[in-house]
């Protein structure tokens, strides 16, 4: 009963009309090898429950047939014995058969959704930035207790139906098969209607996945802290209200008409039992009267025939419960076999004991097209109708050297490319042409892990976790001690605010650092890279949330902290670019100009410009066209 009401709220399109990807039987298979022997044993204690499903009718037939007629008080003590036995039997069983099936299920689970993250998690950033989180966190938990369905649910429940059918039936045939064939005679008149209910079912079942679907991302922005400060300054909570009733009000209506569209299949299923109950009872109590059956086996065949009307409707939509589980193998699957273009290379290198020498090597790059590196049912339906073909080059032969311990600038007008060549260097993305080269070593040649320990980054908008400061902190190195994280709190001129807090080093910060400032969100991130300690230092606008105040005390920090470092700054504040060993100008992804502050001033070009404009503004923009 549960699997077939299950079958049609899982139906739809995507299943009915799905096609699965070829061998997906078989991958199945192999990846539950770990649980082979324990789906065997499941399959085995199901087969031997349902022939135990046999003893009870059988043990009544016997008792009325021939313990009651000859006054055998011993026989019915034996038989109702074995009635006992069995129960207990099936009751062990049942146990057994539940520990198996939560073992492998949750097995399973484990073992999927720990492929699914580490896999996820290695994707490069393009994958992110078309994925939708949502449908990513869906995939990696509702397909993932779909895949699991299909090993310890559907499987198990096609295969004792099955099993049940089959042994009631041929028992039922011995019994009396004139009865038997009469009982199979009633069966399509419950089946018609409950295909017509089951389809309906699915519609409306699936109107309601995609409200709650609506609703959860509804939820998801509008209860993140950013989403309800945006609610709160437009003052539309009433708006939010309104929306969010609507689609609740659908959901409560679907949710009353699908429980009554179910109700009526076990309506329906019930009475077509109790029709055939009664059926058997009337021709089989004349063929009692005539002296063609005896009492017990009119009775036994009673008890058979409520038992096979529920496997033969669940065995009707047997393809489709298959199907529904098996599509969801095959969507999980489908993230699993997400190329990621990024990866170590099988005779990568560590790099040891970096000293922080970068070069640009005539590089040129483009972002990667869409479709090249994403999951296109993760993305949003816009992108999935206009896939992104990938835009032109951002970077065109660029070429630069920047020294071990050198403190490079760069600047250029927006969209010039300057954070695109800091996030070439610990290889977040791999060039189109050219080389950026570490120490000497192409990073594609280099062990991602080495690479990256060798680097430490603080964006613009840097992440914090929802964690204490210290475990935000011991995220850039999970050894550091208290003295090592009050050191480099200390050296951001972020100590004194953490040490006034609540709980000082074990206050939570909130989701995304929400509750702290922007510039202690930014200190705190520095923080975590000095806590690094690594040769090659990324500032992307680092400073740029900092007041002038904030700026000048982690400015002092830095001039500290990076002595010896090679640092590679992108900035808008007048003080990093003047006191830059190298300025590199860019502009549309090219290099136009490098050299000192006052060589450039006096060069009078782009960055004379671009100067004059940072003075009278306080940022970067692209010039006036004269």
């Amino acid at each position: 009963m549960d699997a077939q009401i299950y079958r049609m709220m899982m139906t739809d399109n995507s299943v009915t009309k799905a096609t699965l990807t070829p061998g997906l039987v078989r991958r199945v298979w192999s990846f539950a090898h770990a649980y082979r022997s324990r789906v065997f044993g499941f399959l085995a204690i199901v087969v031997v429950e349902s022939f135990l499903g046999l003893a009870p009718p059988l043990v009544i037939k016997t008792i009325i047939d021939d313990a009651v007629p000859n006054a055998d008080r011993s026989l019915v003590t034996i038989l109702a014995l074995a009635m006992v036995v069995v129960a207990f039997v099936n009751a062990g069983l049942s146990m057994v058969e539940r520990w198996l099936s939560s073992t492998i299920g949750e097995g399973l689970i484990y073992d999927l959704r720990s492929a699914l993250f580490d896999h996820v998690q290695r994707q490069p950033i393009s994958f992110f930035t078309r994925t939708q989180t949502g449908a990513l966190v869906s995939r990696m938990n509702n397909d993932v207790i779909g895949a699991q369905r299909a090993v310890t649910g559907t499987l198990g429940t096609v295969v004792s139906n099955i099993v049940t059918l089959v042994t009631t039936l041929v028992a039922m045939a011995i019994l009396e098969w004139r009865l038997t064939g009469l009982s199979l005679l009633l069966l399509p008149i419950f089946l018609l209607p409950a295909k017509r209910v089951g389809k309906r079912l699915a519609g409306i079942t699936r109107e309601g996945f995609d409200l709650n679907a609506s609703m959860n991302a509804t939820m998801t922005e509008r209860f993140g802290v950013s989403g309800a400060l945006l609610v709160k300054l437009f003052g539309r909570h009433d708006d939010e209200r309104d929306g969010f009733s609507q689609r609740a009000s659908r959901v409560r209506d679907i949710g009353i008409r699908s429980a009554m569209y179910s109700r009526t299949f076990v309506v329906a299923l019930t009475m077509v039992g109790a029709v055939g109950t009664a059926v058997i009872y009337l021709i089989g109590g004349r063929l009692v009267i005539s002296g063609s059956i005896t009492t017990g086996t009119l009775v036994a065949l009673g008890v058979f025939v409520a038992q096979i009307y529920s496997p033969l409707t669940s065995l009707t939509g047997a393809r489709v419960d298959l199907m529904t589980a098996f599509v969801s193998f095959d969507r999980v699957f489908e993230v699993l076999d997400a190329p990621n273009p990024i990866t170590d290379r099988d005779d990568a290198v560590e790099l040891a004991r970096p000293t922080g020498r970068i070069d640009f090597d005539h590089v040129t790059f483009a972002y990667p097209s869409g479709i090249k590196g994403s999951v296109a049912s993760l993305e949003s339906a816009a992108q999935h109708l206009a896939p992104d073909e990938g835009s032109g080059p951002v970077l065109h032969d660029f070429t630069a050297t920047i020294l071990p311990g050198e403190l490079v600038a760069v600047v250029g007008p927006s969209g010039a490319g300057k954070t695109t060549l800091s996030q070439l260097v610990p290889r977040l993305y791999d060039v189109t042409t050219g080389a950026v080269r570490v120490d000497g070593h192409d990073v594609r040649e280099l062990t991602q892990a080495s690479l990256r320990s060798a680097i430490g980054v603080v964006s613009q908008d840097p992440h914090l976790f929802h964690e204490t400061v210290a475990e935000n902190l011991r995220y850039a190195k999970p050894s550091a001690t208290q003295e090592e994280m009050e050191s480099a709190a200390r050296s951001a001129r972020i100590h004194d605010v953490i040490a006034a807090m609540p709980n000082g080093y074990d206050t939570v910060v909130g989701e995304r650092g929400h509750r702290l400032s922007g510039g202690e969100q930014q200190r705190l991130a520095i923080a975590r890279m000095l806590l690094k300690d690594p040769a090659i230092v990324i500032l992307d606008e680092a400073t740029s949330n900092l007041d002038s105040e904030n700026e000048a005390a982690v400015q002092q920090a830095l001039a500290t902290a990076l002595v010896g470092r090679t640092s590679l700054v992108i900035a808008h504040r007048l003080s990093t670019i003047t006191n830059a060993d190298r300025i590199l100008v860019v502009d549309h992804g090219r290099l136009v100009e490098q050299g000192r502050h006052q060589d450039l001033l006096d060069a009078g070009g782009l960055y004379a410009d671009l100067y004059r404009t940072l003075v009278r503004g306080d940022s970067w923009a692209t010039p006036p066209v004269v």
